[in-house]
C-alpha cells in the first residue's frame, strides 16, 4: 500500500473519514522555527487475526503527517482516521509520533531534534486522559534548548528537549504526548501543545557553573580537557566558542 500523506489545514484524507463518525481531529502548537514529521501506525484491531504484507518496501497501516517551519507561532491541524480496512483487515489507530525539529542558529547544522508520541488504547484506565466533551483537550508539552559545547575549540551547540507537562504544569521526564483512551475521540478534537520555555540549561551535568550573567564552563583537567567535569572545582574555567565565532567566558552575555 503506498504511504498516503495527511493533508494540513484540516482537510480530509481522500478515501477517508477523517474527522466524521470514525476520525477525529489533531491538532499540534507549534513555537516559532518549528516542524514537525510524524506518522499514525494502525495495527489489527483486538482480536482480530490478520497479517499485513508490504508492499514497495513501506510497512502496510501507516500514515504521514507533516508541519513545515514557519517563522512564527502557529497552529496545524490533521484529521485523523481511528480505523482502516486493508487486505480484509480491520485496524485501528494505535500511537502518532511525532519527529520534531527547531532552528536555534543560522548556520545548516543549527537543528536540534527530539520525539513526541501519542500512544492510542482501546478503553479508559484508572487516570487514563480521555476526551468526554466538545471542546478541545489538551496533551500540555514543553521543549527547552540545553547547551554544550564540543571539541577541541570548546564550540557551543545546543540539544532540544521536549517533554510533557503534569496537572500542575510542571515538567516530567516523559516525553511530549501521552495516552489516550480511543473511544472517546470519534468526532472530537485532540490537542499537543508544544511551548518553549526561553530558560536554557546546561545539557551535561557539572559542566558548568552558574554565575551573574549566565554559565561558565569548567576548565576539567586542562585547557584540552574536552569533557571537563568541574568535580569541585568552581573557580577555574575555560573559554568557549559561541557560533559567531568569539570566545567567550560566560554563556549567554559573553561577559
Amino acid at each position: 500500500m503506498a504511504v498516503v500523506l495527511l493533508v494540513l489545514g484540516g482537510v480530509a484524507l481522500s478515501g477517508c473519514a477523517g474527522r466524521g463518525v470514525d476520525g477525529f481531529t489533531l491538532e499540534v502548537d507549534l513555537p516559532a522555527q518549528f516542524s514537525l514529521v510524524g506518522d499514525a501506525s494502525y495495527t489489527p484491531a483486538s482480536g482480530k487475526m490478520c497479517e499485513l504484507t508490504r508492499l514497495g518496501g513501506k510497512r502496510a497501516g501507516l500514515k504521514i503527517l507533516k508541519a513545515p517551519s514557519k517563522s512564527v507561532a502557529n497552529r496545524v491541524s490533521f484529521d485523523v482516521p481511528l480505523t482502516q480496512q486493508l487486505e480484509g483487515c480491520s485496524l485501528v489507530l494505535r500511537k502518532v509520533v511525532f519527529a520534531i525539529n527547531a532552528t536555534w542558529g543560522t548556520r545548516w547544522s543549527d537543528i536540534g531534534r527530539d520525539y513526541a508520541a501519542i500512544d492510542f488504547l482501546d478503553r479508559p484506565a484508572p487516570g487514563l486522559f480521555s476526551v468526554l466533551d466538545i471542546r478541545p483537550q489538551e496533551l500540555p508539552g514543553q521543549c527547552q534548548w540545553l547547551f554544550r559545547t564540543v571539541g577541541p575549540e570548546h564550540a557551543l551547540i545546543k540539544v532540544l528537549r521536549c517533554n510533557s507537562l503534569s496537572a500542575s504544569g510542571q515538567p516530567t521526564k516523559a516525553r511530549a504526548g501521552g495516552n489516550v483512551a480511543r473511544n472517546g475521540l470519534p468526532g472530537k478534537t485532540l490537542r499537543m501543545v508544544l511551548a518553549l520555555t526561553q530558560e536554557e540549561v546546561p545539557a551535561v551535568e557539572d559542566n558548568w557553573v552558574k554565575v551573574e550573567g549566565g554559565w561558565k564552563r569548567c576548565k576539567g583537567e586542562s585547557q584540552e580537557d574536552i569533557f571537563a567535569f568541574c568535580r569541585g572545582n568552581v573557580s577555574d574555567f575555560k573559554a568557549f566558542k559561541m557560533p559567531d565565532g568569539r570566545f567567550c567566558r560566560i554563556y549567554p552575555t559573553c561577559d
